[in-house]
């Protein structure tokens, strides 16, 4: 089971608790996956040692439970607030503004995932592209000092010993640019789900 697998899993285990109490939980248990992979562990084997979902969802659960505090004897029900017949109006004649500023909004937001991403695969590409170089140029400076022995050759061995070190460099750099991103991703679109889902507190 992957960590977003698991995080959808026990998100759905939970939906009867309070949205900000289900945030944090979701919150701790990604970033004790986070520190288990960083460790060492494969996400499979980090969620794996956070042990079964269903007794975690179960101790939440009763801990949420016992805090809880208890009901009113006879609560009122809550009635939803109708709106009145100038709100009404005011929604409609206001179609014109605030249409095209959801729209720009959602447009810009879907502009800058896409940049976002875009930057990331042209790191990716600038990697291989070193990652290529570097055994081409050693190979090219091997042949360059058999066939006519000049220091190009030196030249050129050295120059793909630099960029052996730049492409180690390069690597690890991508590697935690993408973990930041898909974090950053994975909770944005956790927000925007917590904006179109509303749970019922039990």
């Amino acid at each position: 089971m992957t960590k977003i697998e698991f995080l959808d899993a026990l998100d759905q285990k939970l939906s009867g608790l309070a949205e900000n109490e289900i945030e944090e939980r979701l919150l701790f248990y990604s970033e004790m996956i986070e520190d288990r992979m960083e460790e060492g562990l494969t996400e499979e084997e980090a969620v794996a040692a956070i042990g079964d979902i269903d007794e975690i969802s179960k101790g939440i659960m009763a801990e949420s439970a016992q805090v809880r505090p208890e009901p009113d004897p006879k609560p009122e029900a809550k009635q939803k607030r109708k709106l009145a017949g100038w709100e009404i109006a005011l929604l409609i004649l206001g179609i014109p503004v605030w249409v095209p500023l959801i729209s720009a909004a959602f447009v810009v937001g879907i502009s800058l995932f896409v940049s976002v991403w875009s930057i990331i695969i042209s790191i990716w590409a600038c990697f291989a592209a070193l990652a290529v170089v570097c055994p081409s140029l050693l190979a090219l400076g091997v042949v360059q000092i058999v066939k006519a022995g000049t220091i190009t050759g030196i030249a050129l061995i050295g120059a793909s010993l630099i960029s052996a070190g730049l492409t180690v460099f390069a690597f690890y750099g991508c590697l935690a640019l993408s973990k930041t991103t898909i974090k950053l991703t994975v909770w944005i679109c956790m927000r925007i789900k917590g904006l179109f889902t509303k749970k019922e507190v039990a």
